[in-house]
């Protein structure tokens, strides 16, 4: 038994990056009730195939951090591309914008990468003991990442442009974003099952990183939920903000959220700042970063970190409570 997998590890280990990728991909895209790896993140596709393109032809056992480094010259020239929905097969569409890929983005194609090497090793597919040429490799230079949030005025001119919006939930929609730090993809998948009126929460099964996650409801939202509640909501596996024409797909919300961004005459935001908007709100209440760290549902506190400096004056209070009388 013992020698017919070794002989199977080394038949694969001569499989080339591309024929491995289709595999782990085709795993990722299975739930792990059913033997697969049940990944989240919608851009693991593009990256993988990404590589696939640039590496493909060579034996994944045999690629060097130089091959890497060749690859990674060649991604940090070509045009960058942004996430653009899903077609109708539900596969992601990605569109060219202009500019080149940031640091950042080069890295997580650096991750993507170092996850197909584990998955490989898990697999038997590369020799025993083998070790990722991705960790050989030189992460890029990060920016510390982009702080938008609104201000109390914008905020309330949002909020009322929504209300006013053609379709009824926006205004609960983006209410939600603000008041929890969830994803738009997370609220896009939450079903009315998800959703508990009585003790004010909602749990998200499917996040970005794999983790089941609870968000607190605050009154204002449970009231309006309230509203679009149908009567059999406890047990309900419709969407909360479903589409109105395919009910059992989520809501194509860009175009109307743009609209009330626009109509609130508030300019550089996105949808994702909601999300900024959360943590920075946080942060200047008294939050520590552990705090926010889990709201957002980050494992890492330096996830965070680009809120610290928004919380000095609550630190600073702190400080001087404690040594007032020791100083």
């Amino acid at each position: 038994m013992i020698e017919a997998q070794n002989a199977q590890a080394v038949a694969a280990a001569g499989q080339t990056l591309s024929k491995i990728a289709e595999s782990y991909l085709d795993a990722y895209a299975r739930p792990k009730d059913a033997g697969g790896i049940g990944g989240r993140d919608g851009t693991r596709f593009h990256r993988i195939n990404a590589w696939s393109r640039l590496l493909g032809d060579k034996v994944l056992a045999e690629i060097t951090p130089d091959d890497i480094d060749d690859a990674m010259r060649t991604l940090a020239t070509e045009p960058a591309r942004v996430y653009s929905g899903r077609d109708a097969d539900d596969n992601p569409i990605f569109r060219k914008k202009a500019g080149h890929r940031s640091g950042a983005t080069l890295n997580r194609y650096q991750v993507a990468l170092a996850a197909l090497f584990t998955w490989a090793k898990r697999q038997r597919l590369v020799p025993r003991g083998f070790d990722s040429p991705t960790r050989h490799v030189e992460k890029n230079t990060e920016t510390r990442g982009r702080v938008r949030y609104l201000t109390d005025d914008e905020r309330t001119r949002l909020l009322v442009a929504c209300v006013e919006s053609p379709w009824p939930r926006l205004y609960v929609f983006v209410l939600m974003a603000l008041t929890t730090g969830a994803r738009r993809g997370e609220l896009l998948g939450l079903r009315w099952c998800d959703v508990d009126l009585v003790r004010a929460e909602a749990i998200l099964h499917d996040t970005k990183n794999g983790d089941r996650r609870v968000l607190v409801l605050l009154p204002q939202v449970i009231a309006e939920l309230e509203r679009f509640a149908p009567k059999d909501a406890v047990t309900s596996q419709a969407l909360v903000f479903r589409s109105r024409l395919r009910p059992s797909q989520p809501y194509s919300t860009a175009k109307v959220f743009n609209e009330a961004v626009e109509a609130a005459a508030i300019k550089n935001f996105r949808f994702h700042d909601c999300r900024h908007c959360t943590a920075s709100y946080m942060a200047q209440s008294g939050a520590s970063l552990l705090e926010i760290a889990d709201t957002l549902g980050h494992r890492q506190l330096r996830m965070v970190q680009r809120y610290a400096h928004l919380n000095t004056d609550s630190r600073r209070q702190l400080m001087t409570r404690i040594f007032a009388n020791r100083v």
